[in-house]
């Protein structure tokens, strides 16, 4: 199978020489969202889960999918203790039948952001 790089106008710019996702077949990888709201870089935990959540929304409806679709998603926190925050808003977004997930702490993100979200979807 050939892999097929993705930009999604919508969805904000990669911060650095990617693609929004690939295609592969009938998944769809898409490459970590950063907090990312009309180009600024928001630094509250909620807030900034909620627009990952909303890019990664943006960029699966560009594809074909939705979140709905989504099988696997890792989260990268770069303070644990931010992890019950995150999790509150991350559960308004998938609220049932919910995707595999990991989370962990890194020591910094790109931009120095508190949050990235990847994901795994069928289209």
């Amino acid at each position: 199978m050939k892999k097929k790089a993705i930009l999604v106008d919508a969805a904000p710019a990669a911060v650095g020489p990617y693609s929004h996702a690939n295609v592969i077949g009938d998944l769809v990888f898409v490459s970590g969202q950063l907090p990312l709201k009309n180009g600024e870089l928001l630094e509250d935990i909620q807030e900034g889960t909620k627009a990952c959540l909303t890019n990664l929304k943006t960029i699966l409806e560009g594809v074909g999918s939705n979140l709905d679709q989504v099988v696997k998603v890792n989260i990268f926190l770069r303070d644990m203790g931010d992890f019950a925050a995150m999790n509150e808003v991350y559960a308004t977004f998938f609220t049932q039948d919910e995707p595999a997930r990991s989370c962990v702490a890194v020591k910094t993100l790109p931009k120095d952001a508190r949050v990235e979200i990847e994901a795994i979807a069928h289209l």
